[in-house]
């Protein structure tokens, strides 16, 4: 089964992993106070499938270019009905999706990057 989720752009240090996975569309959104970017004029959001026999390669090739450059770091993530990865730089966590204990650690992981809690809420009904 395939995963889907969303990259943003600007949080690469180099695009071309983008070329390993389907772009399903793409939307820019202009940056706010709260997304704690203000280097940063527009996030360039794109809605990506990855196929399951290349997932865990995407995840390994994304979490050595994310962008590490600014105050805080970024994360990506991607999903299927069974496992969900995600990806800071230079780790990944691959999740059952049922797992809450893993999700909380992801959770807590990318706030320790200074992630705003806003932004790492991968699984809702963690706080």
């Amino acid at each position: 089964m395939n995963y889907k989720g969303t990259i943003i752009e600007e949080s690469l240090e180099s695009s071309e992993v983008l070329k390993k996975v389907t772009i399903l569309s793409t939307e820019v959104e202009e940056v706010t106070e709260s997304f704690k970017t203000p280097w940063l004029k527009q996030w360039t959001l794109h809605k990506v499938e990855i196929s399951q026999d290349i997932a865990q390669e995407v995840a390994e090739e994304m979490s050595k270019c994310i962008d590490t450059d600014h105050s805080h770091s970024w994360y990506a993530d991607y999903k299927n009905d069974e496992w969900h990865y995600i990806i800071f730089p230079n780790k990944i966590f691959k999740i059952a999706r049922a797992d809450e204990a893993g999700y909380q650690e992801a959770r807590e992981y990318g706030m320790s990057l200074g992630i705003p809690e806003h932004q790492v809420d991968f699984f809702p009904d963690i706080k």
